[in-house]
């Protein structure tokens, strides 16, 4: 079993992040104050810290080339199993999410054979959610 991850992001707006990721990614959400909330991100702890300096524009980026994209950096997400990977693109898709890099399969006949998609939270935090068809054999395949 993999230990949990904690990632702590900036966000411009709480009740936003919460519409976000607590509705749209279906992300429960934990303890929260005035300037963070956590959320159950797939079993990792994930904190949106209020920083309303951000604005529209929110968070900068930068890219790098990978399989033909220009992949946003930074981003995090999580690696999922094919089924709800594919559940969540038919989600996103009906919501009408702007897709930063439209869902496709990645590396196709490599041994790291991967589903990917990246977009956007409202305050420009870069996500990516990817799946394999088997996860222990492919995520770390070279």
């Amino acid at each position: 079993m993999l230990t949990p991850f904690h990632l702590a992001v900036q966000v411009r707006d709480l009740d936003e992040a919460r519409r976000f990721y607590g509705d749209l990614l279906g992300c429960p959400e934990g303890r929260s104050s005035d300037t963070w909330v956590d959320f159950n991100l797939f079993g990792h702890q994930f904190v949106c810290h209020l920083n309303p300096a951000l604005g529209e524009r929110g968070i900068d980026d930068h890219r790098n080339p990978v399989d033909g994209h220009g992949v946003p950096v930074p981003h995090f997400g999580v690696v999922l199993e094919m089924a709800d990977w594919e559940a969540l693109v038919d989600r996103l898709t009906a919501a009408g999410v702007t897709f930063e890099i439209e869902p496709y399969i990645r590396f196709r006949g490599e041994p790291g054979e991967q589903a990917t998609m990246f977009f956007r939270d409202p305050s420009n935090n870069a996500i990516e959610f990817k799946a394999f068809r088997d996860i222990q054999g492919q995520l770390f395949a070279t």
